[in-house]
């Protein structure tokens, strides 16, 4: 399974790192240690994380996650794969993010909850990329 760093899980629920870092110490993010020492968040946990944050309304910096060029780096929350279709959510910051593709895209992708992924907006179609 993937995990993050305190300062990528940061990145990926739109708070700066000191703030990750006072959610784990609080014990709001559960963290383990790898081999060097450094605190990291399965990706699952932090998925489910991300989840209760944004219904939880705004971060505590007070400021709404954005992105450029209409990316939204995140992390992948759910997947319902059908015989064809597939539904992939993710939660960028606040945002959460659905995307009807081909169960085929999603297996070529390899994509998993608690994958890191980017979903890219143009006009009323969600596009996922694989980081």
């Amino acid at each position: 399974m993937q995990s993050y760093t305190i300062g990528q899980a940061a990145r990926l629920l739109g708070v700066s790192p000191d703030t990750a870092r006072r959610w784990a110490d609080a014990g709001r993010i559960t963290t383990h240690r790898d081999e060097a020492g450094r605190r990291l968040v399965h990706g699952r946990d932090l998925a489910a994380f991300s989840v209760e944050l944004a219904r939880s309304g705004p971060t505590e910096e007070g400021t709404p996650y954005t992105s450029a060029r209409n990316a939204f780096p995140g992390i992948v929350t759910a997947i319902k794969l059908g015989d064809v279709a597939a539904q992939v959510e993710i939660q960028a910051g606040p945002h959460r993010l659905v995307s009807l593709l081909t169960r085929e895209a999603v297996e070529e992708l390899g994509l998993e909850v608690g994958m890191e992924a980017t979903a890219r907006v143009k006009s009323t179609n969600v596009h996922i990329d694989r980081v």
